[in-house]
């Protein structure tokens, strides 16, 4: 099989595309093609894949340029090499631990799995990686010899699709209500980016909706905001599960979260206004937009930077974006108390923008940095 190259230093990958599982699907994709991007993702290559029968689909490696060779005989190797075979669901995060301590990936219970770096061909994957260090798997990996254990891994990567800013909300409500959603996009045409365009257009549509000031009305704009919530978790779920994570899908995404919550601000301002309620209303929602625009260019600003990663920041950050307050505007719109969200969002925005410029402009000490 090819080697690498010195310059290169990257670890060479033979897979091993056993008959009985390769071409068993997790969440729609093949366990060859999930595992041909996750080493790719490791960083390693060239990468060989023995195949002695029909290669299974991998069109979203084929999609991603992930370049590989077929051959019908494991071939000599000529350098220490990763090794792999199709019975087992693992992630890019745990092949490149792998790679790094060369040695072999087993589960938090103890597990050894069919992939490691061996420096000669011994027979079978489990003989070339006897005796190598191990290396515990912290993201999911599961042995996957038999539809069933291709079921229990599917259940596994969806149960890991979470984000740091998921709140109590996102955590039992939008995501499980959002997740048969997932599961049917993702066996179609549709992109994650889609997604996102259609969850900024229906809170775009509760905006207006609040705008009209009426009771009803209110309660339905709440309801879409509540809906706007599920879908925009859908669109994470549906890029991480199928490797269609894009540069352009995490701006649309904190675009879109901006363009919803100020069409929501400037909606429920002109509808209290319109209601004949008295109070500085749309003063208080040209507050808040101007606060959550303020606060996306600091937020923005601390993406761009350079440096150690400012884990204070990021857990307000975290705290500030979910989406648990769709549940509360929803509840008072059915108070008929909107007014009272007006105010925390007119008064919070700033609030946030403030602490945030100031946990960039004053970091303080790196976690384990010397007292």
């Amino acid at each position: 099989m090819p080697a690498s190259s010195p310059e290169s230093g990257r670890l060479p990958v033979l897979l091993l595309c056993e008959p009985a599982t390769a071409g068993l699907q997790v969440a729609a994709l093949t366990l060859l093609d999930r595992l041909l991007v996750a080493v790719h993702r490791a960083g390693c290559g060239p990468i060989c894949v023995v195949c002695a029968g029909e290669l299974p689909a991998a069109r979203r490696a084929r999609v991603l340029g992930v370049q590989f060779e077929v051959v019908r005989g494991i071939p000599p190797l000529s350098a220490p090499t990763l090794l792999a075979s199709t019975d087992q669901m693992v992630q890019a995060g745990d092949l490149k631990s792998v790679a790094a301590a060369r040695g072999i990936l087993v589960t938090p219970a103890g597990e050894r799995l069919p992939a490691g770096v061996a420096e000669r061909w011994q027979g079978s994957v489990a003989d070339s990686l006897a005796g190598v260090p191990t290396v515990v798997a912290t993201g999911v990996a599961v042995a996957v010899r038999s539809a069933a254990d291709a079921t229990v891994a599917e259940r596994a990567l969806w149960a890991s699709l979470t984000s740091s800013s998921d709140g109590f909300v996102d955590k039992w409500f939008n995501r499980p209500v959002g997740r048969p959603l997932s599961k049917l996009i993702i066996r179609t045409p549709i992109t994650p980016n889609q997604v996102s365009l259609a969850s900024i257009a229906i809170g775009t549509v509760a905006g207006v909706l609040f705008g009209f000031g009426q009771h009803t009305l209110s309660v339905l704009a709440g309801v879409l905001f509540q809906v706007s919530a599920i879908v925009d978790c859908v669109d994470g779920d549906v890029a991480r599960s199928v490797f269609k994570e894009s540069p352009l899908g995490k701006w649309l995404d904190l675009v879109g979260d901006q363009v919803v919550h100020a069409a929501v601000f400037i909606g429920i301002a002109v509808g209290l206004w319109r209601s004949g309620l008295q109070g500085p209303f749309l003063a208080l929602g040209g507050s808040a937009v101007l606060g959550g625009l303020i606060a996306f260019g600091v937020v923005v600003r601390g993406m761009t930077r350079k440096g150690e990663p400012n884990r204070r920041l990021q857990k307000l950050i975290d705290g500030a974006t979910s989406r648990d307050f769709s549940v509360l505007v929803l509840a008072l719109a059915c108070a008929q108390h909107l007014e009272w969200f007006l105010w925390m969002a007119a008064i919070g925005s700033h609030v946030f923008w403030v602490l945030a410029l100031g946990l960039q402009l004053f970091p303080g000490k790196p976690a384990g940095a010397a007292k």
